[in-house]
């Protein structure tokens, strides 16, 4: 069997935490023409997802207080949550990561909000950013 032929990295989506996501969905939706993309909600938050171009923005609103979603928005409001990269290896970009020193929040890939493997990454080894992992299929 043949190797699969590498896709490169690239940007998978990009969450945006939200107060409200029945009103700004509208807004991406039905002013800027991106179409929506059902999506499950996960780590407690309810995900509204509209697609742009080969990307998802993920529109994130907390499911319940204390949530991930909702401390970020009490501590720095809605915005820009994290950035999402399609790797071609995972688990091997999880072991260059660790083997630089850079701070896993995910020491080993779970399944996402899209039913792909993934893995974040802390913000304090990425210049700030929360940065999420993700394999380009469901395992």
């Amino acid at each position: 069997m043949t190797a699969p032929t590498p896709r490169g990295t690239r940007i998978a989506h990009i969450g945006i935490a939200v107060r409200d996501l029945a009103a700004i969905l509208p807004f991406y939706r039905d002013v800027l023409g991106l179409p929506e993309v059902p999506l499950a909600d996960a780590d407690g938050a309810r995900i509204g997802a509209v697609a742009a171009g080969e990307s998802l923005l993920e529109l994130l609103e907390p499911a319940q207080p204390g949530s991930p979603i909702d401390k970020f928005i009490e501590k720095r409001g809605p915005g820009i949550h994290h950035v999402c990269l399609y790797v071609d290896d995972l688990e091997g970009t999880l072991a260059r990561c660790k083997a630089a020193g850079v701070r896993l929040i995910d020491e080993t890939p779970r399944i996402g909000a899209e039913g792909k493997a993934i893995a974040f990454l802390h913000p304090s080894a990425t210049g700030g950013v929360l940065v999420e992992l993700s394999a380009y299929d469901a395992p």
